[in-house]
């Protein structure tokens, strides 16, 4: 048996996904434009991205109507989020800068990626779950191609990077408009039934 999502989130999950979206494709422009960007500006670009997503899937935790498994799971991708933020806050020394921001950035992506999908295909309710499952899905291939390239410089993985937050967002921006409509389809009241006509049959 499936639980519906509450009716009072739903109208609120699209602009999660619109802000995200819009925040990867930002973020992506801006590490691409920037030709001497620096491992200490790429670990802050994607640590705000990380945040983010991190709380986004917190709060979808415990706010969404889904399986107990999926629901755990977002959970822990939120909080691994969390914590690879931090992590890529911080300033590496040169020696493994590039490997470790490259290590974390993948994570992120692996872990969002499974979270997101997981949690769609749990709940046939979730609006727009199409989106979201392709969504996860791709989230998924960027975190095992970031983390399984060899990164020489802060520049090659900044390109990598940048394209995959775009190409995401992009994906993002879409999935929220449709989670909109399918958000007002389902809060939308039911048509009322036509009532019978009397019986003006005599006895």
């Amino acid at each position: 048996m499936t639980t519906e999502a509450p009716p009072a989130l739903l109208p609120h999950l699209w602009k999660s996904a619109l802000m995200s979206g819009l925040l990867a494709v930002i973020l992506g422009i801006i590490v691409l434009a920037w030709p001497g960007i620096s491992i200490l500006v790429t670990a802050i670009v994607f640590g705000a991205y990380l945040l983010v997503t991190g709380i986004s899937q917190v709060i979808m935790a415990f706010s969404l109507h889904v399986t107990a498994g999926g629901r755990v799971l977002l959970f822990i991708s939120g909080a691994a989020a969390l914590i690879l933020a931090v992590l890529a806050f911080r300033h590496f020394g040169e020696g493994y800068a590039v490997l470790l921001l490259a290590i974390w950035i993948g994570v992120g992506f692996v872990f969002r990626g499974v979270a997101t999908t997981v949690a769609a295909v749990s709940d046939p309710t979730l609006p727009a779950r199409g989106w979201n499952i392709f969504i996860g899905l791709i989230s998924l291939i960027a975190g095992v191609v970031v983390i399984a390239s060899p990164f020489e410089s802060i520049l090659t993985l900044a390109i990598v990077v940048g394209v995959w937050l775009i190409v995401l967002g992009v994906f993002e921006v879409v999935s929220a408009f449709g989670i909109r409509k399918a958000s007002k389809a389902a809060t939308a009241p039911a048509p009322a039934e036509p009532s019978a006509p009397a019986d003006s049959s005599g006895s």
